[in-house]
């Protein structure tokens, strides 16, 4: 196993800082996701540290080696792109095997180690299949075989879930997590969406136009937001913003220009409180996301479906302080209560 270190990287797309100075530390035998919208540099900082994209600065490092400079084929690391990309006259097994093969590995040495990776995720039955005879599942395990048989320092995974259905999705998460409970390897992952980051994640790294907001555990990032942006952008619905001072009346704010943030879930509907009318009531499942007007404010309360308010209803708003989150209005940065 080898861990990842990132120090002052930038890059470019023509005259487009894509990188802004990453600083990154990746403990071997860690998987972290990287989280963040489109266009946030996720895809480029993995193709970074594959080697498949020159940096304008900074250092890349791996299991201690300086490979700034190396070609990627060096680095002795795995991608697993978003588009299977499998060779459709192949057959899964020669699929797994081809980056074998092509580094002139024995070829019952590759074989060996070809249905051994089949076997590490799940795919043994499919072995003479094409891709053409596979579901998306089954591509995007045969995908997960190809990069686990050259046993590489790192894995590095390109939103691999995203072509996937919502049901596919929640099952290979889970079969990503198992897999790298069993091979211990270092894995970055990269993903747009808070709820795999959440569940897949030993740490998250979340991105903003190519800078690192924050990097901490799912805890510390569902808990304890370090800016504006992570607290909005993990969560659905999105967190409440407000300002500090308004008709929440909170204790024990300090001075200066602030905003207050409430997740959905920790307004409480309900006895005293901030009265406000219900303008939308969305049903999701088990759960209703109310929407409310307090003071001129918009809030969203999600609370349990059943016994929910209609729409039109006057109710009363609260939160415990200790459910509040502050930020700064003008840099954005968390700011502790007093």
């Amino acid at each position: 196993m080898s861990g990842v270190v990132l120090e002052g990287v930038r890059a470019h797309y023509g005259d487009t800082e894509v990188l802004r100075g990453i600083d990154l530390s990746v403990p071997a035998g860690e998987l972290l996701v990287v989280l963040g919208p489109s266009g946030s540099g996720k895809s480029t900082l993995l193709r970074v540290v594959a080697g498949l994209e020159p940096l304008t600065a900074g250092r890349v490092r791996i299991g201690g080696r300086d490979v700034t400079g190396m070609r990627a084929g060096r680095r002795n690391v795995s991608m697993v792109f978003q588009s299977y990309a499998l060779f459709p006259h192949l057959t899964v097994e020669r699929n797994i095997a081809f980056g074998l093969e092509v580094r002139d590995v024995p070829k019952r040495e590759a074989q060996q180690r070809s249905r051994a990776a089949a076997a590490l995720v799940g795919c043994e039955p499919l072995l003479q299949r094409r891709p053409a005879q596979l579901s998306g599942g089954e591509r995007q395990r045969v995908a997960l075989a190809r990069a686990l048989v050259r046993e590489p320092d790192v894995l590095l995974l390109d939103e691999p879930l995203s072509n996937l259905d919502a049901e596919l999705r929640v099952q290979t998460r889970a079969e990503l997590r198992s897999l790298h409970a069993r091979v211990g390897g270092t894995m970055l992952h990269v993903t747009h969406d808070q709820v795999e980051a959440l569940v897949l994640g030993d740490r998250v790294a979340v991105l903003r136009d190519g800078l690192i907001e924050q990097v901490g555990t799912p805890d510390e990032i569902w808990g304890s937001p370090a800016t504006r942006f992570v607290a909005r952008f993990v969560g659905t619905p999105a967190m409440n913003l407000l300002p500090a001072d308004g008709p929440l009346r909170l204790p024990g704010v300090p001075a200066g220009r602030l905003e207050a943030g409430v997740r959905p879930e920790a307004l409480v509907l309900g006895g005293e409180g901030l009265p406000a009318r219900v303008e939308l009531v969305e049903v999701v499942g088990g759960d209703a996301h109310v929407h409310l007007r307090a003071d001129g404010l918009p809030l969203v309360a999600r609370v349990p479906a059943a016994g929910r308010p209609s729409v039109g209803d006057i109710v009363h708003a609260a939160v415990h302080p200790d459910d509040v989150h502050l930020f700064d209005v003008d840099t954005g940065r968390r700011v502790r209560r007093a």
